[in-house]
């Protein structure tokens, strides 16, 4: 029973986000805008754009006052994972470029952090078990020197 609930806590965010994505297109949504008003007063808190496949295409973040705070970009792969992040600050400078790799069985098996200079910043790595469970994220600095190491354990008890 255990085991069951662990595989549906893993599969629902999952299946929940690809029904979403599936209603994004059939709707033709390009937008999402999020207004807060607190107080009578009014603040942008969000704001996501979406391509024709119901992928986040960009992602807009502010701060408590209603002013932008960062932007993010994402590039997709054919398979719709996401390959590239570029995060932006309020005045539309690169700060951030993350690289994403995948293996065959569409996994993240590397997250590669970048200046906005393309110099390597740090850099993750990820393992998985033969059942595709993550067993372990290892965490390099901007030399790839080792400087943390996580393991995962899955119990059923």
């Amino acid at each position: 029973m255990r085991f069951f609930l662990v595989v549906s806590f893993f599969l629902v965010p999952v299946y929940i986000f690809s029904q979403k994505k599936k209603e994004l297109k059939k709707l033709g949504i390009k937008s999402q805008i999020v207004i807060e008003t607190t107080n009578g007063k009014v603040i942008n808190d969000g704001k996501t754009l979406f391509d024709n496949k119901g992928q986040i295409i960009e992602d807009w973040n502010y701060d408590k006052e209603g002013n932008l705070k960062t932007i993010t970009k994402f590039k997709y792969n054919s398979n719709g994972d996401v390959i590239e992040e570029l995060e932006y600050d309020g005045k539309n400078v690169l700060k951030e470029k993350r690289i994403l790799k995948y293996d065959l069985m569409e996994q993240k098996i590397e997250e590669l952090f970048l200046d906005d200079t393309g110099k390597q910043i740090k850099k993750h790595t990820f393992t998985y078990s033969s059942n595709g469970l993550k067993s372990e994220k290892k965490v390099f600095d901007a030399n790839n020197v080792l400087l943390s190491t996580k393991k995962y354990t899955y119990s059923t008890k």
